[in-house]
Protein backbone atom coordinates (compact mmCIF):
# COMPACT_ATOMS: atom_id res chain seq x y z
CA UNK A 1 0.00 0.00 0.00
CA UNK A 2 1.31 3.70 -0.76
CA UNK A 3 0.84 5.89 1.75
CA UNK A 4 0.73 9.29 2.12
CA UNK A 5 -0.46 12.05 3.75
CA UNK A 6 -3.59 12.46 2.59
CA UNK A 7 -4.40 8.02 3.18
CA UNK A 8 -7.52 7.78 4.92
CA UNK A 9 -6.23 6.20 8.45
CA UNK A 10 -8.81 4.07 7.91
CA UNK A 11 -7.56 2.13 4.69
CA UNK A 12 -4.19 2.01 6.44
CA UNK A 13 -5.77 -0.03 9.79
CA UNK A 14 -8.06 -1.71 7.50
CA UNK A 15 -5.17 -3.29 5.39
CA UNK A 16 -2.63 -3.74 8.74
CA UNK A 17 -5.15 -4.07 11.25
CA UNK A 18 -2.13 -4.85 14.12
CA UNK A 19 -0.75 -1.41 13.00
CA UNK A 20 -3.53 -0.08 15.49
CA UNK A 21 -1.63 -1.84 18.27
CA UNK A 22 1.49 -0.55 17.22
CA UNK A 23 0.61 3.44 16.86
CA UNK A 24 1.71 4.32 21.01
CA UNK A 25 5.07 3.10 19.36
CA UNK A 26 4.96 6.53 17.13
CA UNK A 27 3.66 8.40 19.93
CA UNK A 28 1.77 8.08 23.14
CA UNK A 29 -0.64 10.56 22.00
CA UNK A 30 -1.93 7.41 19.90
CA UNK A 31 -3.66 5.75 22.87
CA UNK A 32 -6.48 8.15 22.28
CA UNK A 33 -7.61 6.23 19.17
CA UNK A 34 -8.97 3.55 21.44
CA UNK A 35 -11.62 6.10 22.84
CA UNK A 36 -15.17 6.56 21.56
CA UNK A 37 -14.10 9.97 20.09
CA UNK A 38 -10.70 8.53 18.49
CA UNK A 39 -12.83 6.10 16.82
CA UNK A 40 -15.14 8.85 15.17
CA UNK A 41 -12.11 10.85 14.36
CA UNK A 42 -10.71 7.76 12.58
CA UNK A 43 -13.36 7.32 10.42
CA UNK A 44 -12.62 10.20 8.05
CA UNK A 45 -8.99 11.29 9.51
CA UNK A 46 -6.21 11.36 6.68
CA UNK A 47 -2.74 10.67 8.23
CA UNK A 48 -2.04 14.82 8.09
CA UNK A 49 -4.91 15.23 10.10
CA UNK A 50 -3.70 12.46 12.61
CA UNK A 51 -0.56 14.80 12.72
CA UNK A 52 -2.21 17.50 13.44
CA UNK A 53 -3.47 16.08 16.37
CA UNK A 54 -0.40 14.83 18.03
CA UNK A 55 1.88 16.88 16.65
CA UNK A 56 4.18 15.09 14.68
CA UNK A 57 5.19 15.76 11.06
CA UNK A 58 3.12 14.29 8.43
CA UNK A 59 5.92 13.28 6.14
CA UNK A 60 7.72 11.96 9.23
CA UNK A 61 4.48 9.73 10.68
CA UNK A 62 4.57 8.68 6.77
CA UNK A 63 7.84 7.41 6.87
CA UNK A 64 7.47 5.84 10.62
CA UNK A 65 4.58 4.31 9.31
CA UNK A 66 6.13 2.52 6.41
CA UNK A 67 9.33 1.46 8.81
CA UNK A 68 6.61 0.16 11.61
CA UNK A 69 4.94 -1.80 7.92
CA UNK A 70 8.40 -3.27 6.20
CA UNK A 71 9.83 -4.73 10.17
CA UNK A 72 6.16 -6.72 11.03
CA UNK A 73 6.65 -7.93 7.33
CA UNK A 74 10.61 -8.59 7.28
CA UNK A 75 11.67 -5.97 4.96
CA UNK A 76 13.62 -3.99 7.01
Amino acid sequence: MDITKDTKLMDILDAYPWLADELTEINPRFKLLDSTMGRIFMKNATIEDLSKKVGKDPERLVRRLEEIIAKHEGRD
